[in-house]
């Protein structure tokens, strides 16, 4: 939810930044868009859908977040000379760090989870947390507990959700990538290019 966030935050911020510039919005355009969506349909059908996630084992899980952070990494590279895209690299590459470390899922901690005033009969220590991509580690059995889901929203927002660094991170990015906007002029040049190569 909250790289949705970031994209909704992004557009708009860009959209507001072209038109205080008089020019149209052009986001930078990315190489391979594609592998975005391969890598967010699995997690899609097994986390946010209920007819779906109901269905996805748990020991599918690890192999699914590993690779689907992977699928993202290698878009990262390939459109690496974009401005704020290595800040998705650095989270992206954190997430898979931790995640890798703690077999294959995201850590989230008990006292995290309380501060999310979540019902103590809805979640157990050593077991995943209803279908999410968090297994509940205590902080002392969980390695590099800094990059896990730690963050949190202010208590005045009534949406519950716990983040990790790597996602900040994430979210700056994409917030980042979305603001910047091509100039007309500039994307005409770019285009002229394109086209020179092809030829």
């Amino acid at each position: 939810m909250i790289l949705v966030f970031a994209v909704a935050v992004g557009l708009a911020a860009g959209f507001i930044r072209a038109r205080l510039k008089v020019e149209p919005y052009h986001p930078v355009e990315l190489k391979h868009l594609w592998l975005v969506l391969v890598a967010a349909l699995p997690q899609v059908l097994a986390f946010f859908l209920p007819a779906t996630r109901e269905r996805v084992p748990d020991q599918w899980i690890p192999y699914l977040l590993i690779s689907t952070q992977a699928i993202l990494l290698v878009f990262v590279w390939v459109n690496r000379r974009e401005p704020f895209i290595w800040l998705l690299g650095i989270g992206l590459l954190l997430n898979l760090i931790v995640i890798s470390l703690n077999g294959g899922w995201m850590p989230i901690s008990p006292e995290t989870i309380r501060s999310q005033d979540v019902p103590a009969d809805r979640w157990e220590t050593g077991a995943r947390l209803g279908y999410s991509k968090d297994m509940i580690i205590a902080r002392e059995d969980t390695t590099l507990w800094l990059l896990s889901d730690i963050l949190t929203l202010p208590k005045w927002i009534p949406y519950r959700v716990a983040f990790s660094i790597g996602d900040s991170i994430i979210a700056l990015g994409i917030i980042g990538l979305l603001l910047k906007s091509e100039s007309s002029g500039q994307k005409q040049d770019d285009d002229r290019l394109q086209e020179n190569i092809r030829s």
